[in-house]
Parts: structure tokens; sequence; C-alpha cells
């Protein structure tokens, strides 16, 4: 959802994230990470512009920071 709501490819949030593009796509896919590549992933889509929100009854979810 964050790397559709930036308009990134995978190719793009590889470069980002310094990860491989298989990476990317295992993550998409609810397969597990080491939590350092989770990390590395979270923090290039807040740098790019996401918000991450915590769950509030209606479960964790993004936003774009305005």
């Amino acid at each position: 959802m964050a790397r559709a709501g930036l308009g990134l490819g995978v190719r793009e949030l590889a470069a980002l994230a310094d990860v491989s593009t298989n990476t990317i796509t295992r993550l998409e896919r609810g397969e597990a990470l080491y939590p350092r590549t989770v990390e590395a992933i979270r923090s290039a889509l807040e740098a790019a512009g996401v918000e991450f929100i915590p769950e509030n009854g209606g479960g964790a979810g993004v936003r774009l920071k305005p």
C-alpha cells in the first residue's frame, strides 16, 4: 500500500532500501524477513513521505505525509 501510494515500483523501492527486488516481493507476499530488513524498507518509505499509523481498532495503516 505504501509503495503504491508513492507511485514507486518494486525496483525503485528496492534501490531506496538497499535490498533486492526479490526481498520487496517477499515482503509484499507476507513472507518473513529479518527485522533489520523490514526496518530498512520502513525507513526508506518514511524518508519518501509515508507515515505509519498504529493500530487504532481498525488495524494498522499508512498515509502520505502532508
